[in-house]
C-alpha cells in the first residue's frame, strides 16, 4: 500500500537546503534594497579586538543592527556614540549562521545640528571631568618667540593674515605644519601636527617652536567637527609648547579652544596675541632708559648735597691738629732735659756704689761705664731721630688727610665760606642781616662791614725745631 499522496496540496512547492535560502534571502535584500540610508539613534556600540564596528541603530519600535568594516573605520566622519540621533548609509547584507540581516554602514552623519551639539556637550564634560581644561594646565605665552609655529592648511587668506599680521608687527621666524582643517582627515593631521611641533629638538636643523598656533577660518560646525574631535583636544591638552587656539571666527567655539592656553576670536588676532609692536616695544623701552638716566641723575645730585652737608660739620684742621702739635713740643722741649737728669741720677748712684771700692776697679769699671755710656749714647740720638721722623710722618699724613676731607678742597674749586663771628652763613638773609662777613677764599679771608674790607691772611705755621 502507498502511503504517499502525490495529489496533496503544496506538494509542488520548490524545495531548498538552508545554505540555498540563505543565499536566495540574501541576493533578494541585496538586490531589492540597495544603498540605503536610515535614520535613527545609536544604541550599544562594540569595537571588536579585530577592529570592526558594530553598533544598533533604534527608534521607538524597532532595533537595526549595523557593522562597520575595520577598512572602513578611518572613511567614517562621524564616530558612532551611544545616544547619538545619526543618519547611517550603507548596504543590506543577512548573516547566515544567525539568521539575521543588518546594515554595513560606510558612512554617517548626525541628524541635524541639535543632535551634534548634544554630542559635543556630552564630549565637552566628559574631557573637562578628566581636567584637560582646568586653568592650572594652562602655559604663559613668550612675550616674544623667537619661532612660531602654525598648523592650518598652507592655501587660503588664514596663513597669509597671519604672516602679514606678524611682519607688521614684528617679523619673527615662522615653521608651517601643512594640514588638512575639515573632512575626515582633518583631526589625525592637526593631532599629528601639534605632537609633531613637541618632538623637534630645540636649536636643531629644524628648530622647534616657542609657540604653536592652530588655525582656520569660519565654516559650519560640520567643518569644524575636526577640531572638536577628542585625538586633537589631548594633543593641544598635553602639547609642552603654549599654544593658541584661532579656529573660525569670534563666535565659533570648538573643543580645542577650552584645550588651548589661548584662544583668539581670529587668526589675526592669534598673530597679535603671539608678538608685540615692534614700535611700541621700542617706545617703551627708550621711556624705560630716560626714567633710569634721570632717577641716576637725581641720585648722584642728592648724594653730592648730602656729601657737602657733612663736610661743613667737620671741625678745621688747625683745632684738630693744635692739642698734638702742643704734646709734641712740650715733650720734644722735656726731653734733653730727662736726658740729662737720668745720667745725672746714674752719676750720683755710680759714685756712690764706687765709693767702697778699690781705685783699680773703679777705675776698671768707670771705663766700662763710660764706654757703655757712650754706645747708648751713640744710639740714643739715632734712635731719637727714628722716633721723631715716624711720629712727624704720622702728623704729615694726619695732616693731608684732613686737608682731604676739609672743607679747604671745596674751596679749591672756586667756593667761598662767608661767617659772621663764628658762625657760618648759609642764606642771603642771614648775610644781609648781619653786621660785619668775613669771607674765606683758597688764598686768604677778606672781612666786609666796619671800616671796610680788610684782607686777611692767614699767618705761617713756626716751623719744627731740631731736638737736638
Amino acid at each position: 500500500m502507498d502511503l504517499i499522496d502525490d495529489d496533496a496540496p503544496g506538494r509542488n512547492t520548490p524545495e531548498f537546503s538552508v545554505s540555498e535560502l540563505t543565499g536566495a534571502v540574501k541576493r533578494t535584500l541585496e538586490g531589492e534594497f540597495g544603498r540605503i540610508r536610515v535614520r535613527g539613534e545609536v544604541g550599544r556600540v562594540v569595537r571588536a579586538k579585530s577592529g570592526h564596528l558594530y553598533y544598533d541603530v533604534k527608534d521607538d519600535r524597532n532595533v537595526l543592527a549595523c557593522n562597520t568594516w575595520k577598512g572602513q573605520v578611518a572613511g567614517l566622519s562621524v564616530m558612532p556614540e551611544e545616544g547619538l540621533e545619526v543618519i547611517v548609509t550603507g548596504r543590506l547584507s543577512t548573516f547566515g549562521p544567525q539568521s539575521k540581516y543588518n546594515l554595513n554602514v560606510d558612512e554617517i552623519t548626525v541628524a541635524g545640528e541639535g543632535a551634534l551639539m548634544a554630542m559635543l556637550e556630552r564630549r565637552r564634560k566628559a574631557l573637562a571631568a578628566e581636567g584637560l581644561f582646568d586653568e592650572g594646565r594652562k602655559k604663559r605665552l613668550p612675550y616674544l618667540p623667537d619661532i612660531i609655529g602654525v598648523v592650518t592648511s598652507p592655501q587660503g587668506a588664514v596663513i597669509r593674515d597671519i604672516l602679514h599680521r606678524l611682519r607688521d608687527r614684528f617679523p619673527r621666524k615662522v615653521l608651517v605644519w601643512p594640514v588638512a582643517v575639515q573632512g575626515q582627515n582633518c583631526a589625525p593631521e592637526v593631532a599629528r601636527a601639534i605632537e609633531g611641533f613637541n618632538r623637534l629638538t630645540p636649536g636643531g636643523a629644524l628648530p622647534r617652536p616657542d609657540l604653536i598656533i592652530v588655525a582656520r577660518g569660519g565654516g559650519s560646525i560640520e567643518d569644524l567637527w575636526g577640531f572638536n574631535e577628542e585625538i586633537v583636544v589631548r594633543a593641544a591638552a598635553m602639547s609642552a609648547i603654549p599654544l593658541i587656539s584661532a579656529v573660525g571666527h569670534e563666535t565659533d567655539t570648538t573643543l580645542i579652544d577650552f584645550a588651548a592656553d589661548r584662544r583668539a576670536p581670529t587668526p589675526t588676532a592669534a598673530a597679535e596675541m603671539a608678538v608685540p609692536v615692534r614700535v611700541e616695544l621700542k617706545a617703551w623701552l627708550d621711556g624705560q632708559g630716560a626714567r633710569l638716566t634721570g632717577a641716576l641723575a637725581m641720585t648722584l645730585d642728592r648724594r653730592g648735597e648730602r656729601l657737602r652737608d657733612l663736610a661743613r660739620a667737620l671741625p678745621k684742621p688747625e683745632s684738630i691738629l693744635r692739642e698734638a702739635e702742643q704734646r709734641l713740643d712740650a715733650r720734644a722741649e722735656a726731653l734733653p732735659r730727662a736726658l740729662r737728669g737720668i745720667v745725672h741720677l746714674k752719676g750720683t748712684a755710680l759714685a756712690r756704689i764706687s765709693g767702697g771700692l778699690r781705685p783699680q776697679a773703679i777705675q776698671a769699671r768707670i771705663t766700662s761705664d763710660r764706654q757703655t755710656l757712650q754706645r747708648l749714647t751713640a744710639r740714643m740720638a739715632p734712635a731719637m731721630e727714628r722716633i721723631l721722623t715716624a711720629r712727624r710722618d704720622r702728623l704729615t699724613a694726619s695732616a693731608r688727610m684732613n686737608e682731604t676731607l676739609s672743607y679747604r678742597a671745596t674751596l679749591e674749586r672756586g667756593y667761598a665760606v662767608v661767617r659772621s663771628g663764628e658762625a657760618v652763613l648759609t642764606t642771603a638773609e642771614a648775610a644781609a642781616q648781619a653786621g660785619a662777613l668775613e669771607i674765606e677764599f683758597r688764598d686768604g679771608k677778606l672781612a666786609i662791614g666796619g671800616s671796610g674790607p680788610k684782607p686777611k691772611v692767614p699767618k705761617p705755621k713756626p716751623e719744627q725745631g731740631s731736638l737736638f
